[in-house]
């Protein structure tokens, strides 16, 4: 009987280049120097010619680099930020955890915010618009970035899922005011621990971000502002240093699959994923959408192969959210999605086998009723 597939797996990219990462850890254990050293800063410089932008400061998480952005940002209590109502709940909490009141607009068929509902939610309250480039597909930022410049916004894009992506031939986190990563190691570059940055073309921010993510400190034991610890360690670094120099290969392998899945899942009960006209995905998660969600994970389950829902509820109907007052039918498109979606394994080193055994069983399932 062939092994279970899983949804998701990160130790074959490992494998396929351990003697790069274990290299790469022993030079820093032997360094003797752990925290904010040669190798965040060698990171910093290497992901901000990746991204396209001029600057990138290294934090704790990708949480981190989201609340860290609108706090330097100065949006806060009384301030409103519109996000798109069908992402990861860690995206609102960028901007509440900073007092701000999140203004939700239903997505587009491609998952992403909708960009021709977002003048209708601004109000004298808005101060920004937050843009979540989910799954890996860039959202529409030519729209995103007029509709910024009419109502004098903020931008901060969420690329937790898109490393590389572009939208129109520019990568994502080099459009709005600040592009907020997350390098969790399920992500396409992901560390072997939390990690984050934060990328900006406005060398005061990025300033501003450093001094901000060190207690606040411009230098040693000289506070400039109340700030936090959140640092990107050595170790990290040095282990994304290695992934980021395979990052190219590791798209294409993800391009590759998603192109394999796309040209031979054939089941009607099963609706495909698309990529709008002028994006790129890198596809983070491939996602599916049927009204019959709930039996295909028992069917996959039944046939050894592994699924998630990103994501089963809504940051709206979560009881995290709960003050905010809204209940079941605030966001029927986003709801519907909830209900709907599902992610089928896609992971960085999985066989041609695999694939093929997941695109077969999806094409033999047949809804009970």
């Amino acid at each position: 009987m062939a092994d279970k597939i899983v949804a998701n797996r990160m130790d074959r990219e490992f494998l396929a280049h351990k003697e790069e990462y274990e290299a790469a850890a022993i030079r820093v254990l032997r360094s003797g120097w752990y925290i904010m050293g040669k190798e965040l800063s060698a990171f910093e410089e290497e992901f901000a010619e990746y991204t396209g932008a001029k600057y990138s400061v290294g934090v704790g998480n990708g949480l981190d680099a989201l609340w860290i952005a609108f706090r330097v940002l100065g949006i806060g209590a009384g301030d409103e930020v519109i996000v798109q109502a069908n992402t990861y709940i860690a995206s609102v909490m960028g901007i509440t955890i900073n007092g701000a009141t999140p203004i939700f607009v239903e997505p587009d068929e491609y998952h992403c915010i909708d960009v021709n509902r977002i003048e209708e939610k601004i109000t004298d309250k808005t101060k920004a618009i937050l843009v979540v480039h989910l799954y890996g597909q860039a959202t529409d930022m030519t729209k995103v970035m007029e509709i910024a410049s009419k109502y004098n916004l903020k931008v901060v894009e969420d690329c937790a899922q898109a490393h590389g992506a572009c939208w129109d031939g520019r990568p994502v986190g080099t459009w709005g005011d600040i592009g907020c990563f997350s390098f969790y190691p399920t992500k396409n570059l992901g560390a072997y621990g939390d990690a984050g940055a934060i990328t900006t073309n406005d060398g005061k921010l990025a300033e501003d971000v450093r001094v901000f993510r060190n207690y606040g400190s411009e230098k040693k034991y000289y506070n400039k502002v109340v700030g936090t610890n959140s640092r990107l360690d050595e170790m990290q670094a040095a282990l994304l240093r290695v992934k980021l120099g395979h990052m190219d290969a590791i798209t294409k392998e993800r391009c590759d699959i998603a192109g394999r899945y796309l040209e031979g899942i054939r089941n009607d009960c099963i609706k495909l994923p698309a990529v709008a006209d002028k994006a790129t995905s890198v596809w983070h998660q491939f996602v599916i959408m049927s009204d019959y969600r709930d039996e295909i994970i028992e069917y996959l389950n039944d046939n050894d192969i592994g699924s998630i829902i990103h994501y089963p509820i809504p940051p709206h109907l979560s009881e995290a959210y709960g003050y905010l007052g809204y209940t079941k039918g605030a966001f029927p498109v986003t709801e519907k999605y909830a209900n709907q979606v599902l992610s089928i394994p896609m992971y960085t080193g999985m066989t041609a086998d695999e694939q093929d055994r997941v695109i077969e069983v999806l094409n033999g399932f047949v809804p009970k009723n």
